[in-house]
């Protein structure tokens, strides 16, 4: 019959662990260098295996995984555990919380909604790539 796939587009399978948001955003941060194969970067459509270990940065946080199975298509967030094993060491999530505290924009208590130029200046301050 169907044999499970032995390689799978590298965009598509970070997309089904649901490390990204979107196929593209996979896909590009492929291109931009954010998403490493056994220490070298890699185009979006390059064959990912077992045991193959991927560091890629999502948002803040620099993901170190392994996969323990290939898939094409996006699992639930309960499942996603079954074929990817996270490697990131705790210090890397306490690093990307603290960063995002200190980028946070402060308002003074009582202030109200901000303006739309504030929400302007917001977006341009915590944009990123």
């Amino acid at each position: 019959m169907n044999a499970p796939p032995t390689t799978v587009r590298l965009d598509r399978w970070l997309w089904a662990v649901r490390l990204y948001k979107t196929r593209s955003l996979a896909a590009k941060a492929c291109l931009a260098g954010h998403v490493k194969v056994q220490g070298q970067g890699v185009k979006p459509s390059r064959g990912i295996r077992v045991n193959d270990i991927i560091h890629a940065r999502t948002g803040l946080t620099n993901r170190i995984v392994r996969v323990l199975a290939v898939i094409e298509k996006r699992v639930g967030p309960k499942l996603a555990p079954q074929f990817v094993e996270d490697q990131t060491p705790p210090e890397e999530f306490a690093r990307a919380r603290e960063e995002a505290l200190m980028n946070k924009p402060l308002f003074p208590p009582g202030s109200g909604r901000p303006t739309k130029k504030q929400r302007r200046q917001i977006g341009k301050f915590t944009a990123q790539d």
